[in-house]
C-alpha cells in the first residue's frame, strides 16, 4: 500500500517538474544577446580598465584587464564578502577594539597609505558598524578587528577564507596576504578579477546599501573614547560629494591608494535607463610637473559620459528577415527551394558612431539539400562581422517545410539505376546463377538419366536366374 502511495507521489513529482520546465523554457526569450567591446576617442590614464553594462552583464570597453596590480584598499570588498556570509546578524554582533590587532598597521613601511576609522582599543561596534567604517573610509583597524572576530581569533585563517571565496567566484589571478589592502608584493589582482567579485558582492544582501552609502554615524555611542557626533565616516569617493569631480548618479563602492602602485576606483552610475560598472587600477598619483591629479576620477568620469552618450541596446538581425534561399531536390509541386531566416533575434550594445551598414554578414547556406525539409531545420548560418573580426554565428532555419515529390525522386532513381553499382552488381550476381543453374542442369541429365535401367519383355529377373520371355514361349506351343 506505501509502495503505490510512494509512486504516485513521485509521478506527481516528476509531473509536476516537468510542467515548471515547460513554462520557464516558455519564459526565455528567443534571442541572442552579445556584446562586443569599443575603443572610446580618448586615452584611458589608469593602466588596467574594464567597463561593464550591468543591465545585460556585459562588457563594452576593457584595457589589459588580465595584467595583475596591486588592489589595495579594493581589497575591501572581498573581507565584506567574508563577512557578510559568515555573520548571521551583523545589526546586533557586538565586537571590542583591542590595540593588539593593530600592529602590522603600525609597523607599516608607506604611512601615507593607511586610513583610519579613528577606531580606539575599547570601542565596541557592531559587524555593520564596522563594515560601513572599512567600505566607507577604508579603515585598517575595521578591517583587522573584522577579519579576527570573523576568523576565529586568525587574521590567516581569514585571509585563506578569502582566498577560497575568490577561486570559487572564478578570480584564478587573484591572491589576497591580508583583510585592509595595504601594500604586499605578493597580494595581487586583475581588472576582470575585481569585476567578478564586485558582481558577486552586489547580490548579497546589504553589501550595495553599505558600499553606496556616502556618510554613516557608528550605532553606539563609545563615550568612553571621547567619540561625539563627529565621529562618522563619509564615503572616499569624492565624485559622490559636490565638487570638481561630483558626477551625478555615481555610487559608491570602493577606492584604493598605493604609493607603489597608484590610484584604484570601483564605482557605478545610472542614467538614461541604463547602468555601467568601472573598474580602475593602477592610475597615477601625480602629473608631469609632480602635483597630485585624480586620473582615476576622470577615467571613470570619460568613460561614463562616453557610455551613456554613445553605447545603446540594439537589434542587428531580426528572427523574421529572410536571408536567402536553398534549392530543395525532390520537391513537392513547385516548391524546389526553401526560404531561410534567422533561427534567434540578435542584439547587442552598439556604439551609434559606428553605423550599422558596417556589420558585415556572410552567408553560408547547405548545398545538396533533399526533400522532406522541416520548418525551422538548419540550413546555414550567419557569420556577422566587424573589421574582418567575428561578432557572432547565428544558425539559419527553414522559414518553411517541403514535402518530397514520389514521382520525382522515382524518376530520378530510375535514371541513376542504369549507373548504380547495385545494378551491376545484381547482373553479375544473376549471370552466376543462371551458369551455376545450367551445370546443375547438365550434371542431372548426365548422372541421373543416362544411367537409368530400361525394362523391357526380354529383361531377366536377376535375383531368380529365370528367362521370363522363353517360359512364355513355351506355354504357347503346349496350348
Amino acid at each position: 500500500m506505501h509502495t503505490n502511495i510512494n509512486s504516485k507521489k513521485n509521478l506527481i513529482s516528476i509531473f509536476t517538474f516537468f510542467i515548471i520546465l515547460c513554462i520557464l523554457f516558455d519564459l526565455i526569450p528567443l534571442f541572442k544577446a552579445e556584446a562586443i567591446t569599443f575603443t572610446p576617442p580618448f586615452d584611458i590614464n589608469s593602466e588596467s580598465a574594464v567597463l561593464i553594462n550591468l543591465d545585460t552583464n556585459s562588457v563594452v570597453f576593457e584595457k589589459n584587464p588580465d595584467k595583475q596590480q596591486m588592489p589595495a584598499q579594493l581589497t575591501n570588498i572581498m573581507t565584506a564578502i567574508i563577512c557578510l556570509e559568515n555573520c548571521q546578524d551583523i545589526k546586533n554582533t557586538k565586537i571590542t577594539a583591542d590595540n593588539e590587532l593593530y600592529g602590522d598597521i603600525y609597523r607599516y613601511e608607506y604611512p601615507n597609505d593607511i586610513r583610519y576609522g579613528d577606531i580606539y582599543n575599547g570601542d565596541v561596534l557592531t559587524v555593520e558598524d564596522l563594515l560601513y567604517a572599512m567600505m566607507l573610509a577604508s579603515s585598517a583597524e575595521a578591517a583587522n578587528i573584522l577579519a579576527y572576530e570573523i576568523g576565529g581569533g586568525s587574521i590567516q585563517n581569514f585571509v585563506k577564507m578569502m582566498n577560497e571565496k575568490a577561486l570559487e567566484i572564478g578570480a584564478t589571478n587573484t591572491v589576497f596576504t591580508n583583510a585592509h589592502g595595504l601594500y604586499d608584493i605578493n597580494q595581487v589582482t586583475t581588472a576582470n578579477d575585481m569585476a567578478k567579485i564586485t558582481q558577486y558582492a552586489l547580490k548579497i544582501p546589504s553589501f550595495e546599501q553599505i558600499a553606496t552609502t556616502q556618510i554613516y554615524r557608528p550605532s553606539i555611542p563609545n563615550l568612553e573614547n571621547n567619540h561625539n557626533e563627529s565621529w562618522y565616516w563619509t564615503h572616499s569617493n569624492i565624485m559622490m560629494s559636490k565638487g570638481d569631480y561630483y558626477y551625478e548618479g555615481v555610487r559608491g563602492i570602493k577606492t584604493g591608494n598605493l604609493e607603489i602602485s597608484g590610484r584604484n576606483l570601483i564605482t557605478m552610475a545610472s542614467a538614461n535607463g541604463s547602468k555601467y560598472l568601472v573598474i580602475l587600477l593602477k592610475a597615477p598619483l601625480y602629473d608631469e610637473n609632480g602635483k597630485s591629479r585624480f586620473y582615476h576620477l576622470e577615467d571613470a568620469k570619460n568613460l561614463f559620459d562616453w557610455a551613456f552618450e554613445n553605447i545603446e541596446y540594439k537589434t542587428i538581425v531580426n528572427a523574421t528577415e529572410e536571408l536567402g534561399e536553398v534549392y530543395v531536390k525532390f520537391g513537392s509541386g513547385d516548391n524546389d527551394y526553401v526560404l531561410v531566416k534567422p533561427a534567434e533575434e540578435y542584439n547587442t550594445l552598439w556604439l551609434n558612431t559606428i553605423s550599422l551598414t558596417s556589420i558585415q554578414k556572410d552567408i553560408n547556406l547547405e548545398k545538396n539539400i533533399v526533400a522532406p525539409v522541416e520548418e525551422g531545420q538548419k540550413l546555414g548560418t550567419l557569420d556577422l562581422k566587424l573589421s574582418g573580426e567575428s561578432i557572432c554565428t547565428i544558425d539559419l532555419v527553414a522559414v518553411s517545410s517541403v514535402e518530397r515529390s514520389s514521382t520525382k525522386f522515382n524518376i530520378e532513381v530510375a535514371k541513376q539505376f542504369k549507373n548504380s553499382k547495385w545494378l551491376k552488381r545484381g547482373l553479375i550476381f544473376s549471370f552466376i546463377l543462371t551458369l551455376i543453374y545450367i551445370i546443375i542442369c547438365i550434371y542431372a541429365y548426365r548422372v541421373i538419366v543416362k544411367r537409368k535401367p530400361v525394362r523391357g519383355v526380354y529383361t531377366k529377373n536377376k535375383s531368380l536366374g529365370i528367362d521370363i520371355g522363353s517360359k512364355k514361349r513355351k506355354k504357347r506351343r503346349r496350348k
